[in-house]
């Protein structure tokens, strides 16, 4: 099953809420299915569903690692405390049909 596994790195800090479009995190890849072409990245606020943060489609050259800056989105900027994001993946064939999926869950911040 593919698999997929990030740290948030040099991810700004960020409690007021109200994000800032920033460059994605580096992502680690396994297990990609054959014939993917494209990987399509969203982020969720466990903690604040209703709120969008975005993320981003990148072309699949077959590498493990997706870099920073492939894509921008609205980062991560819980209010008050700690809350869970999950990151989800899907592999999409050259048709744009959905071959994979994976996702990984951390809390921001993490300290």
């Amino acid at each position: 099953a593919m698999d997929l596994n990030f740290s948030w790195g040099d991810t700004p800090a960020c409690n007021t809420g109200w994000p800032d479009t920033i460059d994605n995190p580096v992502f680690e890849l396994s297990d990609v299915p054959e014939g993917t072409k494209k990987l399509k990245f969203v982020l969720k606020d466990k903690d604040a569903p209703g709120f969008s943060h975005g993320g981003g489609t990148v072309t699949y050259k077959g590498d493990a690692q997706i870099p920073a800056g492939a894509f921008t989105y609205k980062g991560p900027c819980p209010p008050n405390g700690q809350h869970r994001y999950i990151w989800t993946v899907t592999a999409l064939d050259r048709y744009g049909d959905k071959v994979g999926k994976a996702t990984a869950t951390r809390l921001f911040p993490e300290e």
